[in-house]
Parts: C-alpha cells; structure tokens; sequence
C-alpha cells in the first residue's frame, strides 16, 4: 500500500509526539463523577467521568488543553509516552463522551481513567485518576 505525503507526516509526528507529549496544564484533575471507590453496584454501571482545568475534544482534534478519556479496568496504566492501547481493558471515549454504561461481570473491579491528547498518547504530566475498586452484583 502507498502511503500519502500527508500520512507520511503525520505517522512522523505522532512519532514524535510519543516521545514529547502534549502539555497538561498544572492544575487539571481528572476524576470519578460516579462510582466511588468501594461502592457497591449492579451492572450495568453508570461511570461519569470528571475533568477540571481542562476541556474534552474528541480524538483527532487539536486543540490546546484539551483530550479525550480512556477508562482502564483491571489493569496498571499502559505506557505513558505512547498511544493508549485499545482493547477489552483500554477503553476509548474518542467521540468527546463523558460517561458510559458498563456491562461488566459480578465480582470486584479496578477502574481508573487517563486522559489522552488528540493522538491517544497522554499528556505531559499525564493526566491520571485514583484507581478505584467497586463491586459488582
């Protein structure tokens, strides 16, 4: 397959981009709106996601102190100087949502999210909440 000039470019920057990070400002704070940590739930779970000092664009969209979330569950976060991985235990928000409905087994859970810049790589300092543990009955 033939590569475009412009896919060639921006493969090169996201490659860079891996290595720079996007800057987060100082202040920002990503959090659980709902659940708490130790709470016990049945499935699905609502989970809303909580951001301040920042604003939510979805992926691909550039713009400065922004990103888009990615909720990690039963797992330590992934390498933070590259895109996060995508699969049953990285899951991506790249439309911009705030919030999600997971269907997730009876028995105790980890979840934790991480912010992603327009390219799913995390910011630099990466943006990271409190892993927290629920229940599900």
């Amino acid at each position: 397959m033939v590569k475009t000039l412009r896919q060639i470019v921006f493969s090169l920057f996201l490659s860079f981009n891996a290595f720079a990070g996007t800057p987060s400002p100082e202040n920002a704070e990503l959090y659980f709106i709902t659940p708490s940590d130790g709470d016990i739930v049945t499935s699905p779970v609502t989970v809303k996601f909580g951001l301040r000092n920042m604003g939510v664009a979805p992926a691909g969209v550039q713009v400065e102190n922004t990103g888009h979330h990615h909720l990690l569950i039963d797992t330590d976060l992934p390498a933070l100087n590259q895109p996060v991985p995508k699969d049953n235990q990285h899951l991506h928000f790249g439309n911009g949502q705030t919030e999600t409905e997971l269907g997730i087994a009876p028995g105790k859970h980890t979840l934790q999210l991480l912010l992603g810049d327009f390219s799913h790589v995390p910011h630099d300092p990466p943006l990271v909440s409190e892993k927290i543990t629920i229940t599900v009955e």
